[in-house]
Parts: structure tokens; C-alpha cells; sequence
């Protein structure tokens, strides 16, 4: 017996459609913040996240609050409806601020979340820069806008983070820093 004959075929992994590059995107402000997200089960249970785990309020790993927060806001943010909904907590105390007294939850799925009257009142979405087909030229707009406006999110802030491209064909999202975008996150220099 050779060694071909004692291996066990191989399980057949077809190579994945490539998306086409000139296709519809949206880009959204980059709030610098911190990660979070809104889990409700289909009985209406709600419960807090951050990027990596469940917090709870009152702990030392509630997230800068957000676990408070969902608890006070529980019965406006089932409106969202079962699901897992991700969004940045953002604002005083968390990251660059904004000039803010208050924190706030902006969901990122602006496609859902658009509509005022839809959307809980407890919660924003990230604010759209743009709408269409993806070309670097529209990037490029996006970003001189908010270098020479400030933030979109919080008028009159002048140091925001950057921008996120959501690739539709793609089903992908890229981000672009205002500063250091050429550095891997956490480099000291």
C-alpha cells in the first residue's frame, strides 16, 4: 500500500465568488468610543455587551456603563426587536469625549435604524457621509470633510476618529483613521 491509498479524501472547498469593487457602499462618521451591543432574546430579555463579553451593571467591567444604561432603558430599547444590535457607546468620560456631559448609543446599522420614528429614542445610528457607489474619490471627500468640519456626530467637535466603509457586495466594513490609519492599533510611537 502507498501512502495515497491510506489517505481519507480530502472534503472538497469550492474557491468563493470575488465581489466586484464598483459596487454600493455607505459611509458612516467612525465614533471613538467603545464597542457595544443590545441582545434581545424572542421573550424580550435583554441583555448588555462589549466587543468581547456580557457585562452587567454595577461591575468594574461594565463597559463605562452601558450595562446601567441598557438596564434604565430597558423597556424603550425593546423596540428593537430580537436580535443582537451593535452599536458604539460614546461620549463623556469614554475616549475623545466630544465635548459631551452625556454618553450616547448610536447603532450602526443605519439601513434599519435610519427612521426616528422606528429607531427607540434612547438611541441614534452613526451618521451617513455617503451613499453610493464606492470610488476612493467619495473616501477621500469623506475624510477632507470631517478634517475641515469636525465631527458630524457632535457639531463642533473638530477631532474626529475617521470613517467606516461598508462594502454591500462585499458584506465588509473597512475603517480609516484620521491619524495614524498607516499604524497597527496599539504601536506607540
Amino acid at each position: 500500500m502507498t501512502g495515497c491509498e491510506q489517505m481519507k479524501p480530502l472534503e472538497f472547498n469550492p474557491f468563493p465568488k470575488i465581489a466586484r469593487l464598483n459596487r454600493d457602499c455607505v459611509v458612516t462618521e467612525k465614533l471613538d468610543g467603545t464597542n457595544a451591543q443590545v441582545s434581545i432574546n424572542d421573550d424580550g430579555v435583554i441583555m448588555a455587551g462589549s466587543r468581547s463579553r456580557w457585562i452587567t451593571p454595577g461591575k468594574a467591567t461594565d463597559n463605562f456603563g452601558f450595562a446601567a444604561w441598557v438596564q434604565e432603558n430597558a423597556d424603550d430599547l425593546r423596540r428593537l426587536g430580537p436580535g443582537c444590535h451593535y452599536g458604539e457607546w460614546w461620549g463623556a468620560g469614554i475616549q475623545r469625549g466630544y465635548g459631551l456631559k452625556e454618553k450616547r448609543f448610536s447603532l450602526f446599522n443605519v439601513e434599519r435604524w435610519a427612521d426616528d420614528v422606528v429607531r427607540p429614542a434612547c438611541c441614534s445610528v452613526v451618521p451617513v457621509l455617503h451613499r453610493g457607489v464606492f470610488a476612493t474619490s467619495e473616501i477621500e471627500h469623506c475624510l477632507s470633510y470631517l478634517r475641515s468640519d469636525g465631527s458630524v456626530a457632535s457639531p463642533g467637535f473638530m477631532k474626529p476618529e475617521g470613517i467606516i466603509v461598508w462594502h454591500t457586495a462585499a458584506r465588509q466594513m473597512f475603517k480609516i483613521t484620521l491619524e495614524k490609519d498607516h499604524e497597527p492599533k496599539g504601536i506607540v510611537t
